[in-house]
């Protein structure tokens, strides 16, 4: 297939971005519970991140925030913004659909037997301040990718059946717009926190796109790391092309996993980060993994474009540092300062969701360029909230001004259409 390529999908960081400690182990969100947010900070570090991205030669989507506060959703609950309990207020304000690493799954078109790329909708049902996400995601899915020639996007996963999206799915392939195979890595137990991604939702959507299951590979997280707060595996393992880069301690049968990958792909170079160079709770803290793992152009090898964070930690920089050093695939670190999102649990590789496609078979309303990002953070400068703090969240004129920051900003984008 020609004219494959990685496209990074960014959510917008919206404009009602708070800490209100809403997700259960996620440890940076427990922690900042309360603290004041700083949503226009956290937009333009935000877009700043995807100009980075489109100065090293890659292509660059975005989605838009959601319509926040949900009034349907507390409508459904028999609740108003006004009246509604504050932890139910606080997931209809949720900002959290910025993380677009849990927007859907994706497997490409080499991969699948019908050679479109498809795309299920994560139903994110195990946290209640995500549940009510998939249904405004999935309108901006089937716009963006509304070619059925090349796509096809599947609504989601019935419950009670936890799907978190990408950020518990991999590929490993000799190149992007080559056929590879397909890592789902799903969660048994997490010591006092859920595990959110069910192995029967993996299994579902592996199904759904018609994967060939000698093709698939079901791996589970590692029941350590999710008790440390690796609530997805993008937290603790990144994968691209031939390369995985993985911590020690990433997954429960580890030498299973490594034996599978390279009885498809001999010739597979994975990365295990050791735990007495860098320890989980580190791994953790500077979201070392949950970096963007990416080709550059003209053969110049991988980047992993890590939050600022890593850079800060020692014993992460140390490793880091040497790893680049020597003849390995990732030759290049580049640290973005992503802190607004890195506060409330999120690194890069959180705001991002990897699709291999044609950028010319994208709706191209989608597509970032440099004028865009000008005219994005224009309106952001102007119409984002400078700061919210939870206990904010029942003043009507909060609601308002969210409303009509994101309306500007459909506005420019020329998506005015979009409701959810």
């Amino acid at each position: 297939m020609t004219g494959l390529v990685e496209i990074n999908f960014d959510g917008i960081i919206g404009p009602s971005h708070n800490y209100a400690g809403l997700s259960v182990g996620n440890i940076a969100s427990s922690n900042n519970a309360g603290a004041t947010a700083y949503p226009r900070e956290a937009a333009l570090q935000g877009i700043a991140k995807m100009r980075h991205n489109l100065e090293l030669g890659l292509a660059q989507g975005f989605f838009m925030p959601l319509d926040r506060p949900n009034e349907g959703w507390l409508a459904a609950l028999g609740t108003t913004v006004a009246d509604a309990e504050p932890h139910l207020r606080a997931a209809a304000f949720s900002a959290s659909s910025m993380w677009a690493a849990n927007a859907a799954t994706i497997s490409p078109a080499p991969d699948a037997p019908d050679g479109k790329c498809h795309l299920t909708v994560a139903n994110l049902q195990t946290m209640a301040h995500r549940s009510h996400e998939w249904p405004g995601t999935l309108a901006q899915l089937r716009l963006a990718f509304a070619n059925n020639g090349y796509f096809s996007v599947h609504a989601p996963v019935p419950s009670p059946f936890g799907d978190e999206g990408a950020a518990n799915h991999m590929r490993l392939c000799t190149n992007h717009d080559a056929a590879g195979f397909e890592i789902f890595v799903y969660g048994k137990s997490g010591g006092p926190f859920p595990a959110r991604q069910h192995i029967e939702a993996s299994k579902a959507v592996a199904r759904i796109h018609g994967l060939n299951p000698e093709r698939v590979i079901f791996a589970q997280q590692a029941e350590i790391a999710i008790a440390a707060g690796a609530f997805h595996n993008d937290v603790v393992a990144v994968a691209n092309e031939r390369v995985l880069f993985t911590h020690e301690q990433a997954f429960e049968q580890p030498q299973t996993l490594y034996d599978a990958i390279r009885n498809q792909m001999p010739d597979a170079e994975i990365i295990i980060v050791p735990t007495d160079k860098v320890s989980l709770e580190d791994a953790i803290k500077s979201y070392l993994f949950n970096a963007q793992l990416v080709t550059l152009p003209d053969g110049a090898g991988m980047a992993l474009i890590l939050p600022t964070e890593a850079r800060e930690n020692d014993a992460v920089w140390n490793y880091l540092t040497e790893l680049v050093s020597g003849n390995g695939p990732i030759r290049k670190l580049c640290p973005v300062d992503v802190r607004q999102s890195m506060a409330n649990g999120g690194g890069p590789a959180c705001l991002r969701l990897r699709v291999v496609a044609d950028p010319a078979t994208v709706d191209e309303r989608f597509m970032a360029t440099r004028q865009k990002l000008d005219r994005m953070e224009n309106v952001v400068a102007e119409y984002w909230p400078e700061a919210i703090r939870p206990d904010q969240l029942a003043n009507p004129n909060l609601a308002a001004a969210v409303g009509e920051a994101r309306a500007r900003l459909l506005e420019i984008c020329g998506l005015s259409k979009l409701v959810g």
